[in-house]
């Protein structure tokens, strides 16, 4: 796998992203943020390289990759505006082709389904569930895997259940089938997620994970 010296990090501001920037800035990863609101991001450091932007923007989302080796995006949906997911994640394989970039590590709900699944009851209710209260994201959600699917990126798209937001450590649980477990520490979501800069297991699959 391609040398990473450099991550390309989209949606680095909300309740996983936090964390997500925590940990690579702890673990010396240099990386370039895609903010809407820059004046609002709290962290000085020389790792961080801030750009200006939004991930529906194209010139945004090419701006975020140029000198980038891969992308992790943890991009949630902004209350009150049009589901954003296959559009971030359109801008996002276009700029990686033309800039040569293989890597793309995304977060998503447990509701997102594949040819692999295997859903407990449990999973499949939740899915109705944000399918009947939630079609537009939802729909938008199983669209951004369908064009994963038929890129040509070495992609991950984590299938997520409850995020806690706390810096506690445990064992995780991943699953091609089903997710295993209620709820993933946020902490948990970031080292997950940095480790598949350089683990191949889950290259154009997408695993649900949980904290156990």
């Amino acid at each position: 796998m391609k040398i990473i010296s450099k991550v390309a990090v989209i949606g680095g501001t909300g309740k996983s992203g936090k964390y997500l920037v925590k940990q690579l800035i702890s673990q010396g990863f240099s990386f370039k943020i895609l903010l809407r609101n820059p004046e609002k991001f709290p962290i000085n450091s020389p790792l961080v390289e801030v750009v200006k932007g939004d991930a529906r923007d194209y010139n945004s989302v090419r701006s975020l990759i140029s000198g980038c080796q891969a992308v992790i995006s943890t991009l949630g949906q902004p209350k009150g505006e049009s589901s954003i997911f296959s559009h971030a994640t359109r801008n996002v394989i276009q700029s990686m082709n033309e800039f040569d970039v293989k890597r793309y590590i995304l977060t998503t709900g447990l509701n997102v389904d594949t040819q692999f699944d295997n859903k407990s009851l449990k999973a499949k209710f939740a899915t109705e569930w944000m399918k009947t209260n939630y079609p537009e994201t939802t729909s938008d959600k199983q669209e951004e895997y369908n064009i994963l699917f038929q890129s040509k990126v070495d992609w991950t798209l984590v299938r997520l259940p409850l995020i806690e937001q706390t810096d506690s450590r445990n064992e995780i649980s991943a699953s091609l089938e089903d997710c295993p477990g209620d709820k993933i520490s946020a902490t948990d979501l970031a080292q997950f997620l940095i480790e598949q800069l350089s683990d191949e297991t889950f290259i154009r699959k997408s695993p649900f994970i949980a904290s156990i």
